[in-house]
């Protein structure tokens, strides 16, 4: 007697009408949304996401072709609800394919193969049945010669194998050819590899990131006070002029408040409300200690006795129009101090919710920069993830602890939404703790820093739990930056304005790779001096070391290296056009620029910048503010006199030190900058005049020194 076959755990049932799009099993956010049927026109994904941050995405299926959506409305539930074999993810390059995806990973794999779709309708093609291999073929040459990127035709080809992979698995399979690459490899269909991910985004320039850190810190750490005293009165007076009693004497109250102003057209309080000002209900109802319905009541008198032509003076007046100039000063402190000043003079009704807002975005800003996280970890961070350290323990770092989403995987290598603990928690500097202090008195015990609702207007409190979109975020430090600039150019703080960056929006994605660049090129410029914290790279990415490679560590090998091979190609350039170097290391130096090819169409990702930053023989690094080369061996550097890192410490710069090199326009800097010590010198007092015209003399000594010593290339290899 034969045995029953075993059921195969990866076949899945065939959906009905009103199957649930998602299986109880898999669903681990939430929405108010809800799970959507089978048949429904719209499957949101939302419970499939429990990332705080994660795209709100729902399929549309009323933009597929209608001839394919019953075929792909089958695949994309298989997709949801099931997973690849093991077998077959394991035949695929290492992390190439998973067995399940991410929910935004999945919306964008739908959204290919209905793109398929509309291109095989115009082929004449309406079943997938007929899409053999070689039509799969075509489709990849057609997305390649339309321009995609590399990165764009790579997820394509990979969400058509996975439409091919899932139609095995299928209670009623398509037929749909399988893809040719899966036999031949990918290669042959792709334009040449080019940098990518973050790698490939632009840091802000320092002109821009430079003011936005100081308003936003200003924002933080000056008015945050004001502001947070400001919301908390409105919150209060809105609910009392709301549930005050209605009593005779309020309303009588309100008469007395309103009726002589509107009879002599005196501004009354207002507030702007969708671009058009209105009456400031609450305010008055609070200020006279009424209930909000009665201002109404007695408002709604008025304008009809005035336009029945029954009011006491000027009834030919004409037209009837409220007055609506006046302000809402709400009745709290302003302590912060602007230039010695304070920074306004109050505070209104209207004002409060835009600035709490403003508050909200300006501690996003500190976080993501100045801790190096993605926005997706900064959006996941919950009250508590900031404790003060223990005054008894060896270590008086402020630690950040919370969850890393974009590398988080289950036992099975699968994309994990809810994201795990970082093992190893991230530093916060002093200004980031204070940002994280601020958004703890914004939202409640337990809740997400950047909680939606809590970053929301109370009319206009967003009914979905999590956090802001990234997208929401995008556009309000968009407003913050148009805030900042004109609250700049109103206290004649020109030199603080905000200009845009040539590359775009500031958006959300590129403080971590802008924080990376000023540590490798602006040791100590203008964004550290802003902050007074120190060396960057020390405080960023000291507590790595213990997990090995990955975060922002990767991200500062890549400037490190970029600005290297831009060190080194402008030292090669000054010495072909007869340029001279001088110090302890200029002859290692010329040896260093003569190997600068070595970079050249190199392109720098994380392998190649470690394996580059491993030859000390091409690693020439530039120190702006101490006018000098460092050809670095640590050795005989004496910045690292008590440590061991493998890259100099330019804060720590010692112009005794034996790997200093020098050229002509570091002499030239030497002088320039020696001249305005003796201009500072000769207005300051005594004993610091003295110390500021000695310390010129000391630069003009070292270009003096670089002038008797310098070695040009020809020298070096006569």
């Amino acid at each position: 007697m034969t045995a029953a076959a075993e059921p195969d755990p990866y076949l899945l049932p065939r959906p009905g009408p009103d199957t649930p799009v998602i299986r109880d099993d898999l669903i681990v956010g939430s929405s108010h949304r809800g799970n959507a049927r089978y048949s429904d026109p719209q499957w949101p994904l939302d419970l499939l996401s429990g990332n705080p941050s994660g795209a709100r995405t729902s399929i549309l299926w009323t933009k597929c072709p209608a001839v394919f959506e019953a075929e792909l409305r089958l695949a994309a539930w298989n997709m949801i609800n099931g997973q690849l074999r093991p077998s077959f993810v394991k035949r695929k390059q290492r992390g190439a394919m998973r067995q399940r995806v991410s929910a935004s990973h999945l919306y964008s794999t739908v959204l290919t193969w209905m793109d398929l779709a509309s291109w095989l309708a115009t082929q004449g093609i309406s079943t997938l049945a007929a899409c053999d291999p070689h039509k799969l073929d075509a489709y990849a040459r057609h997305l390649a010669d339309s321009g995609a990127s590399r990165g764009k035709l790579e997820k394509a080809t990979s969400a058509i194998t996975r439409l091919w992979a899932f139609d095995q698995l299928s209670a009623r399979p398509c037929g749909i050819g399988r893809p040719r690459w899966e036999d031949i490899g990918i290669d042959d269909y792709l334009p040449a590899a080019t940098p990518g991910g973050e790698n490939a985004t632009e840091p802000l320039a320092e002109a821009t990131m430079g003011p936005l850190l100081i308003w936003a810190m200003r924002v933080v750490d000056d008015f945050a006070d004001d502001i947070l005293a400001a919301s908390a009165e409105y919150r209060r007076l809105m609910t009392d002029a709301a549930s005050t009693p209605a009593t005779p004497h309020g309303l009588q109250a309100v008469r007395d408040f309103l009726a002589p102003r509107v009879e002599a057209g005196l501004p009354l309080p207002a507030i702007a409300m969708n671009g058009t000002m209105r009456v400031a209900r609450h305010y008055i109802a609070d200020s006279v200690g009424a209930q909000v319905r009665q201002v109404d009541q007695v408002l709604e008198t008025l304008l009809q006795k005035r336009q029945r032509g029954k009011t006491m003076r000027r009834p030919q007046r004409g037209p009837f129009t409220l007055n609506l100039t006046g302000r809402c000063p709400l009745d709290t402190p302003i302590t912060g101090r602007i230039s010695g000043r304070p920074w306004r003079p109050a505070i209104d009704i209207d004002e409060a919710h835009t600035l709490l807002r403003h508050l909200g975005t300006a501690a996003f800003i500190v976080v993501s920069y100045l801790t190096g996280m993605r926005p997706g970890e900064v959006l996941g961070l919950r009250t508590g993830c900031c404790p003060d350290p223990d005054p008894n323990a060896r270590s008086r770092h402020h630690l950040i602890r919370g969850n890393e989403y974009k590398t988080a995987l289950d036992e099975d290598g699968n994309h994990l939404s809810t994201g795990i603990e970082r093992g190893v928690p991230w530093v916060a500097i002093t200004p980031v703790v204070n940002a994280i202090r601020v958004l703890e008195r914004i939202v409640p015990p337990g809740a997400l820093l950047f909680d939606a609702a809590a970053h929301s207007s109370s009319e206009l409190r967003s009914p979905a739990a999590g956090a802001i979109r990234n997208s929401t975020l995008r556009d309000r430090i968009e407003s913050f930056v148009a805030w900042a600039n004109e609250f700049a150019a109103a206290h004649a703080l020109d030199h603080e304005l905000i200009p845009l960056d040539a590359h775009g929006p500031i958006g959300t994605r590129r403080f971590r790779r802008t924080l990376a660049w000023h540590i490798a090129r602006r040791p100590g410029g203008l964004v550290a001096l802003a902050v007074q914290y120190g060396h960057l790279r020390t405080a960023v990415s000291g507590a790595y070391a213990s997990r090995g490679r990955g975060g922002i560590d990767d991200l500062l090998d890549v400037e490190t290296v970029r600005a290297v091979a831009d060190t080194v190609a402008d030292l090669g350039e000054h010495l072909q056009t007869g340029g001279g170097v001088s110090g302890p290391a200029a002859r290692h130096a010329i040896k260093t620029a003569v190997a600068g090819p070595a970079f050249a169409g190199v392109v720098i990702n994380a392998t190649t910048a470690r394996r580059l930053a491993a030859n000390q023989d091409i690693m020439l690094y530039e120190n702006p503010n101490a006018f000098l080369l460092c050809r670095f061996r640590r050795e005989q550097a004496l910045c690292q006199r008590d440590d061991t890192s493998d890259v100099p410490r330019l804060d720590r710069c010692r112009p005794e030190c034996g790997n200093v090199v020098r050229t002509d326009r570091h002499a030239r800097q030497l002088r320039d900058h020696a001249d305005n010590l003796d201009l500072r010198g000769a207005h300051a007092p005594g004993p610091l005049g003295d110390r500021l015209r000695g310390n010129a003399a000391k630069l003009r000594a070292f270009a003096d020194h670089h002038d008797r010593t310098r070695v040009t290339l020809q020298e070096s290899t006569a």
